[in-house]
């Protein structure tokens, strides 16, 4: 098997997390600036094999697409191009940021800590991956 990589893709910054390679264990990779995003993956899909990419949707509350989401979209065609061989799913990442902020707080992060953006978009990476390996499991 091969890994499974999650983005919880941003406006500013891109977190991303990798699973292991038996696809059991969401573990966070780094947090990109959005504009090196692309150059980032295409290194990194180059050195590791991944079989799947995972990338969260954003959605509102009454299951319309937020804001971002046409971004998300922009993004996943542009991807698609220069990785044809590699599927490509989109998933529902709501509450992904509150989950992260939740999971820093009882990880006992300091203040400082927790109010870094940057791992709160890895963390939440880490989140959606996890989320899609466990309902994977459940399929």
């Amino acid at each position: 098997m091969s890994r499974i990589l999650a983005i919880d893709y941003g406006r500013k910054r891109t977190g991303l997390a990798v699973s292991d390679p038996l696809q059991l264990i969401a573990n966070g990779l780094t947090t990109v600036p959005t504009h090196q995003l692309l150059d980032f993956l295409l290194n990194y899909l180059s050195k590791e094999a991944v079989e799947r990419i995972v990338i969260g949707m954003p959605m509102q509350m009454n299951n319309e697409e937020s804001e971002n989401a046409g971004r998300v979209k922009a993004f996943v065609q542009t991807l698609k191009k220069r990785v044809n061989n590699i599927p490509i799913e989109l998933v529902d990442e709501r509450f992904t940021s509150v989950l992260a902020h939740r999971t820093m707080l009882e990880a006992g992060l300091k203040k400082k800590d927790r109010q870094n953006k940057a791992l709160v978009d890895e963390i939440s990476a880490t989140i959606i991956l996890q989320t899609y390996l466990e309902n994977k499991r459940l399929m």
